[in-house]
């Protein structure tokens, strides 16, 4: 499954969808068991190049760049194959090691048409891909709940990517993709939720027309009312085994109090609340929005956070019948928050786009965002 790329000394590796994708519309790629790599935008190459000290732990390791070409069997099979450049990880303190598709090879013609079979209308698409566990889907109204085999999002993302690249570009086309950090690599079962931060969503850069589309998905979403709405989820249910998983369609329907009750069902794995993640969520969240109000000039314009925790512990804890272990510090290693997602990101000094719009103080948006995310874990957390 690995070969030689032209020109390079190094094996190339053939990249497969990221399973754990749990929002966005950006395919996001598996490099290497620690390392995706998603298509490169300028604006957040950039940000990444020149990111603040401050803001490192609540962002994904910045890898370096590889170049991405299309390729296609005899049967009409697409995939995606990383040249990997010599020392290109290297100074970054990653592990150059080349991936194997030992799961499985994703067939366009095959995914295709199981997209097809797929009931028209459906937010959430099938395949046969098996990858840990299974998964339960509930749509956008949160109907009838549907075991499938993982979380479909990410490939619903990698198809449409696909049929982009297939349309506009020859397979010798060379595309740069960002290298990062792989941040739920360390979880068994990883229970994500991608929150869409801040006021706003459009860009400096976007056409009155796109602008008028995103102001009209926050007025009718919490992105009005407390900043934040959610894009994604995916939480590992300990008492069936399956995940269940939300996409962004349901958390635009969500109203303030809806909001609430997903993130509380974002922590409860089955049979338990895990109310144990609470504080250090909270702790987590706290020692963000005291970095980002000392950024000055920084807009993050449809980015999303990520909170992140191991559904395994919740697993281990209901086999054995065990207390969950205590937290110790601030950032216990069973919880995490990451900052994801700058492609409309602006800031004083951007490389990619030095005559974009200059804003002064921090992003108040985003600031919004955060406290009242605070304050409703808060609430959680005293059982309100």
């Amino acid at each position: 499954m690995v070969g030689q790329s032209p020109g390079e000394g190094r094996a190339a590796v053939l990249l497969q969808p990221f399973v754990h994708q749990v929002g966005g519309h950006t395919s996001m790629l598996t490099y290497d068991e620690h390392t995706i790599c998603k298509p490169l935008v300028s604006q957040e190459l950039s940000f990444y190049e020149s990111l603040p000290l401050a803001m490192r732990q609540f962002t994904p390791q910045y890898k370096g760049v590889v170049s991405v070409h299309l390729k296609k069997d005899s049967l009409g099979n697409l995939t995606l194959i990383a040249s990997p450049s010599l020392g290109q990880l290297d100074s970054a303190g990653g592990d150059p090691a080349v991936t194997l598709w030992h799961k499985c090879k994703w067939s366009h013609t095959q995914v295709t048409k199981t997209f097809r079979d797929s009931c028209p209308g459906k937010m959430l698409l099938r395949t046969d891909l098996q990858y840990h566990t299974d998964s339960l889907l509930e749509d956008a109204n949160g109907k009838q709940s549907e075991r499938k085999s993982y979380n479909p999002w990410g490939l619903h993302c990698h198809l449409q990517h696909l049929n982009r690249m297939c349309s506009k570009h020859n397979e010798n086309k060379l595309h740069q993709f960002l290298l990062l950090e792989n941040v739920v690599s360390k979880c068994s079962y990883p229970c994500i939720l991608d929150l869409k931060m801040g006021t706003r969503q459009h860009g400096d850069d976007a056409s009155e027309e796109k602008k008028a589309r995103h102001i009209k998905k926050c007025e009718q979403s919490t992105s009005a009312s407390l900043g934040v709405r959610i894009c994604g989820m995916q939480v590992y249910q300990a008492d069936t085994g399956h995940f269940l998983c939300k996409d962004k369609y349901y958390g635009r329907k969500l109203s303030p109090e809806g909001f609430r009750q997903t993130l509380r069902q974002f922590l409860c794995t089955g049979n338990q609340l895990r109310t144990d993640l609470l504080e250090p969520i909270i702790l987590r969240l706290k020692a963000l929005l005291a970095v980002i109000r000392k950024q000055s000039s920084y807009r993050f314009y449809s980015s999303s956070l990520l909170i992140i925790y191991d559904g395994q512990e919740h697993k281990e804890s209901s086999d054995h019948h065990l207390p969950f272990p205590k937290s110790h510090g601030t950032n216990p290693s069973r919880v995490d928050v990451r900052m994801i997602d700058f492609a409309h990101t602006t800031f004083k000094g951007s490389k990619s786009n030095p005559n974009s719009t200059l804003h002064d103080g921090p992003d108040h948006g985003y600031i919004f965002g955060l406290e009242n995310l605070i304050k409703i874990l808060q609430s959680l957390s005293e059982g309100k």
